[in-house]
């Protein structure tokens, strides 16, 4: 079961079990991790699960999609280079260990 470690603005982490094939917005939302809203429920529509996701050491991860680059636009947090919506990050086995930063704000 691959581990997600979540990185609140304040600095204070988090650990979690992740089910593989679940976004990690699911993993975050359903393990209680406040600074994911997910409004929209992973449809990619609201960019309230915007993250940045640190992609060292980990494999697994998919291309960001136009959809999903236009609507990091709309973020209401700065988006950065490791910018994703953590709706359109489904958990795999290579994700294991991987490091998802929460923006100080989603809406």
């Amino acid at each position: 079961m691959p581990k997600i470690r979540f990185v609140r603005a304040d600095g204070s982490v988090t650990v979690v079990d992740a089910d593989v094939g679940q976004s990690i917005m699911q993993v975050a939302v359903g393990n209680g991790i406040d600074g994911i809203v997910g409004e929209c429920g992973g449809s990619r529509m609201c960019a309230t699960c915007h993250v940045h996701v640190d992609l060292s050491g980990v494999g697994g991860v998919p291309v960001v999609s136009e959809d999903e680059d236009e609507l990091l636009d709309f973020a209401a947090s700065p988006r950065s280079e490791l910018s994703r919506l953590s709706c359109q990050l489904p958990v795999s086995e290579e994700m294991d260990g991987i490091t998802v930063a929460l923006p100080e704000r989603q809406t």
